[in-house]
């Protein structure tokens, strides 16, 4: 299997688009090129608050949750070998605002928050950023319809004014990185996790020596309903 069906399993397993940051990291992966510029070096404090999030996205219950199985080291090593340099620090700085958001509602730091809290903020701050995503979304489709009919509602002249302003002011790079941080933590705990050897093996069904082809069958019939596996899961 190569990286682009890998991609392509992920996000069906996801449920949506991968942002790009983590397409351009799987596809680039084993390139073997560097950046030129000083390499990531999470401190203590990032290290920890991306662990929790993972494991608050897939904790531990009768199966092991992302830490049990390595998805904290998987993250990181996506984003030191594998992200470009820019969208390091989006990310990065995209931890920090959600390490200030929790100080601002709470009035403590995301990990001085008891886990029942933690959770809970976790929980708002997805549902925020999955919100703001279905309304780009929406703008989205109404430029698609725009250019498809060549006509718009008088009513819409204002935002598209706005929404052209705000393109042509950010450029192509800003508009690529909107992905939220929690957004992409979501999508790489999940990448992370499904192709781990447990997330495949336990969770997924894993058959490392394919048998033969049973075409056009019902999804039940072939394997009690579980999504198939990654043919190469990773073990930290």
């Amino acid at each position: 299997m190569n990286r682009r069906q890998v991609l392509q399993r992920a996000t069906w397993l996801i449920g949506g688009a991968v942002a790009a940051p983590t397409v351009l990291g799987m596809l680039n992966g084993c390139s073997g090129k560097h950046s030129a510029s000083a390499p990531l070096e999470l401190d203590s404090k990032q290290r920890a608050i991306i662990a929790e999030v993972a494991e608050i996205i897939i904790p531990r219950t009768d199966t092991p949750g992302a830490r049990d199985v390595g998805v904290p080291a998987f993250i990181e090593a996506m984003l030191k070998e594998t992200f470009a340099s820019e969208d390091q620090d989006f990310l990065v700085g995209g931890l920090k605002d959600f390490d200030a958001q929790a100080q601002r509602v709470h009035g403590k730091p995301f990990l001085e928050l008891p886990q029942a809290q933690r959770v809970t903020f976790v929980q708002s701050v997805h549902d925020s950023a999955t919100a703001a995503a279905k309304a780009r979304q929406k703008k989205r489709q109404g430029w698609k319809e725009l250019e498809q009919n060549g006509t718009v509602p008088v009513s819409q002249l204002r935002s598209i004014k706005k929404q052209l302003t705000k393109l042509l002011s950010h450029g192509d790079a800003a508009s690529r990185r909107v992905r939220p941080f929690i957004l992409t933590m979501k999508e790489l705990t999940l990448l992370g996790f499904f192709s781990s050897q447990v997330g495949a093996t336990q969770i997924l069904q894993y058959l490392p020596v394919p048998g033969r082809l049973d075409a056009c069958i019902a999804l039940s019939e072939a394997g009690n309903g579980k999504t198939w596996a990654l043919e190469t899961p990773y073990r930290f």
